[in-house]
């Protein structure tokens, strides 16, 4: 007879315990099934605020300092001299639809990309050369003239590569023959 009263309240207590742990486990499961849907597009409108607010300080910090940031994000300070980006150049005619201070021909963006680096290139080369022979002429140079190196049919319109070249070469150019050894 102690037996069965043993199991009856070993039972008893094993069941109490099964039907505590039941309804502690359920209540923090229906606790993790709910979340809040938008929470992500909270994060994302708090991530585009923060973003916001940083642009509008580094621009009062621009207007308050005289300085300005490039199509890059970089700080440049007015009072530094450091040719292409300087802010006098870069805003003097220096424009185009990347900020990177060439006008838009038109043209897809790999023959407008293809003839830049081409021009550039080129005029760089031509500039050193003159550099050391001492005479400053970028338009007589072949390349100048022709302004199709690296010219692809499949890229578009010839006329249009040949401008882009030609402004790039110009750059290069007087780059190269400015600062080339």
């Amino acid at each position: 007879m102690k037996i069965n009263s043993t199991k009856n309240i070993g039972g008893a207590i094993l069941g109490l315990l099964l039907f505590l742990g039941i309804t502690v486990m359920s209540g923090t499961t229906a606790q993790a099934q709910y979340q809040d849907p938008y929470w992500r597009q909270r994060e994302i409108q708090r991530q585009r605020e923060i973003q916001r607010q940083q642009e509008i300080l580094r621009q009062r910090q621009a207007q308050q300092q005289g300085g300005w940031y490039d199509q890059y994000g970089n700080y440049h300070p007015n009072s530094s001299n450091n040719g292409y980006y300087n802010q006098g150049q870069y805003n003097q005619g220096r424009r185009g639809r990347n900020w990177d201070g060439y006008g838009n021909q038109g043209g897809s963006y790999e023959l407008r990309q293809t003839a830049l680096n081409a021009g550039y290139n080129e005029g760089m080369k031509d500039g050193r050369s003159d550099r050391r022979s001492g005479r400053f002429d970028p338009t007589r140079h072949g390349a100048y003239q022709s302004a199709t190196k690296d010219y692809n049919s499949r890229y578009g319109d010839r006329y249009t590569y040949q401008q882009y070249f030609r402004q790039a070469y110009q750059n290069g150019y007087s780059d190269g023959y400015r600062y080339g050894n």
